[in-house]
């Protein structure tokens, strides 16, 4: 059929467009109808594979497709229908249109055969997510943006140094593969890379910007930069060893960040962290098992965060409050069952709990990392599972829909709309249908591999770790009360840097304007010295009253010109002669 031969990405640029057509209600229709047609299209990417451009002599592939882009392909496009199906009761267009933008140039860098259309779609979903944070329209929104447009500014200008020189190295730009160890440019790529996934110490980005959008932006927040990252990550740079390190400290930097936070979304951010170092781990183990466990823990991450999202999100709409300090002991599990159910399936999830989403998953990268003999890493990823099972599970829900009772209680919540409610329905099915029925996402994983989830001693090993931590944190909630105070993370040094470079800057033009001063007196000097030389004194001395030149009246006897002439032709007769 011909409706299928059209690249997904470009059902939702078209839509984005079409937004502006329709009424409220149109709009809602239009966007679920893109998301499904979009899908319908990866069903059949035989009829759209393949599709090239040439742009000033290049070739550009937009429709480079296998296994590995098609797993991604499909989340993508999900995620896109569960966010949609969350914000249908949002009038706003100008979120509509930049997360319809945003989903679209997440595919495009799925399906890119190419540096070149892959770097063009990378910075079309930077300035997309920018736009989605300032949709907001909140001054934090509006400075969190304009800091994550800065990184990923910086990010992009890595990314194209490193095309241009690994281009030069290798006259190649193709984009199907692991690329070429050879210099500068591949290094400069990995980076970039690096920052978008968010690996420490380039990720602050993320949980400054993230808790900032809407509650329905930020759904597609969770989805997209990091996870195209992980993809591009999969596609040219795996079994990069020191990506195993880095995504094991990252994986518990993350946790131990999130142990400390008070904002509910803020928590959930350096969760993004956290998880995503699971999957750089992956890649840098490198062997099938590892990095089908990558794919696969993007694909179910993206789900259970979204949700975990949901859930907070709809608190926030509720009650405007996002602290937890200002949450707790409000009676919040009364007044919104509908928030915290769904909200501990994502917990359970992201937990690894059996028989949700996230057990099918981080467990395959746990377990190739103890094959390979990372022993350290391999720590590392357990200790940070405890404390996501613990943040997740146990803090935040706590101390949001329950905790210990305040004498004002009384708290102004509106009711949760019906789209809300349907969205985190949508992804709650997903998470437990995932859970019990793993080959579902086992079949579309691109690396063959053999794993058993629910093979007895990992099911008993997982039971006694959750049922342990769970014991423990219960036992020690009151120690993780959270407090409202300001926690620095590495965005301290470029914040203070900035600051630095500001003053500087100041400086620089403080000097600049003095300089312009003085050269204005100094024109202002030669201005009036050109009217009357011969009022020299009276100028040095800024007298105002000055006579103004006459030829009759300082005209020079002819014997004083003869003389002066006279002079300096005999000094110049004598410098030449010696």
């Amino acid at each position: 059929m011909g409706i299928f031969k059209v690249h997904p990405s470009l059902w939702f640029f078209l839509g984005a467009f079409l937004l502006y057509l329709l009424p409220h209600r149109g709009r809602g229709i239009l966007r679920i109808s893109v998301a499904l047609l979009s899908f319908f299209s990866l069903l059949r990417p035989w009829e759209w594979e393949g599709i090239t451009a040439r742009i000033f002599g290049l070739e550009l592939s937009f429709g480079q497709v296998d296994k590995l882009s098609l797993v991604f392909g499909y989340v993508f496009v999900i995620i896109a229908f569960g966010g949609f199906l969350y914000s249908l009761h949002v009038k706003e267009k100008g979120e509509h249109f930049w997360a319809m933008f945003y989903a679209g140039s997440a595919l495009g860098v799925v399906f890119s055969g190419d540096l070149v259309s892959l770097y063009l779609f990378w910075e079309l979903m930077a300035i997309s997510a920018v736009f989605l944070i300032w949709s907001n329209k909140t001054p934090e929104a509006l400075k969190a943006g304009y800091r994550y447009l800065l990184i990923h500014l910086f990010g992009g200008a890595l990314l194209l140094s490193g095309i241009l020189l690994h281009f030069y190295e290798t006259g190649s730009l193709s984009f199907s593969g692991v690329l070429e160890k050879t210099g500068l440019g591949r290094s400069l790529i990995l980076v970039s890379f690096m920052l978008n996934a968010a690996v420490p110490p380039l990720h602050a980005w993320l949980p400054d910007a993230y808790p900032e959008a809407s509650p329905t932006g930020a759904i597609y927040l969770t989805a997209y930069t990091t996870k195209s990252a992980v993809y591009v990550l999969l596609r040219a740079f795996p079994g990069e060893a020191i990506l195993t390190w880095f995504g094991a400290i990252m994986a518990l930097y993350g946790v131990v960040w999130a142990i400390i936070q008070n904002d509910i979304r803020r928590l959930l951010s350096y969760h993004i962290v956290s998880q995503v170092g699971y999957m750089v781990a992956g890649v840098g183990i490198g062997t099938s098992l590892s990095m089908s466990g990558s794919a696969a823990h993007a694909f179910t991450h993206i789900l259970y965060k979204a949700l975990l999202f949901m859930g907070t999100g709809s608190v926030i709409y509720a009650t405007g409050r996002r602290l937890m300090t200002d949450l707790q002991g409000r009676g919040l599990f009364k007044l919104l069952p509908w928030a915290f159910f769904p909200y501990m399936v994502g917990a359970f999830s992201i937990s690894s709990v059996p028989f949700f989403s996230g057990f099918i998953s981080k467990p395959m990268i746990v377990e190739a990392c103890k094959e390979e003999g990372h022993l350290i890493p391999y720590l590392l990823l357990h200790l940070a599972s405890i404390g996501t099972w613990l943040c997740t599970a146990f803090k935040l829900p706590y101390y949001t829909w329950f905790g210990n009772k305040k004498e004002e209680s009384t708290l102004a919540v509106s009711p949760i709309p019906m789209s809300m409610k349907a969205g985190m329905i949508f992804l709650s099915f997903l998470c437990i249908l995932l859970g019990l029925w793993p080959s579902l996402l086992y079949r579309v994983l691109p690396y063959p591999f053999e794993f058993h989830p629910y093979d007895k001693k990992h099911l008993i090993e997982s039971l006694q770790l959750l049922s342990s931590s769970a014991l423990s944190v219960w036992l020690f909630i009151n120690y993780l009360e959270p407090s409202d105070k300001i926690i620095l993370d590495c965005d301290w040094f470029y914040r203070k840097g900035a600051l630095l470079f500001f003053n500087l800057c100041g400086r620089i033009y403080g000097l600049r304007t003095i300089l312009q001063e003085k050269m204005k007196e100094v024109v202002s000097f030669f201005e009036l010295l050109s009217l009357n030389p011969f009022e020299l004194k009276r100028i040095i001395r800024q007298e105002e009253s000055l006579s103004p030149y006459h030829p009759n009246r300082y005209r020079l006897p002819v014997g004083i010109g003869v003389f002066i002439f006279t002079i300096v032709f005999f000094i110049m007769v004598l410098l030449l002669i010696i």
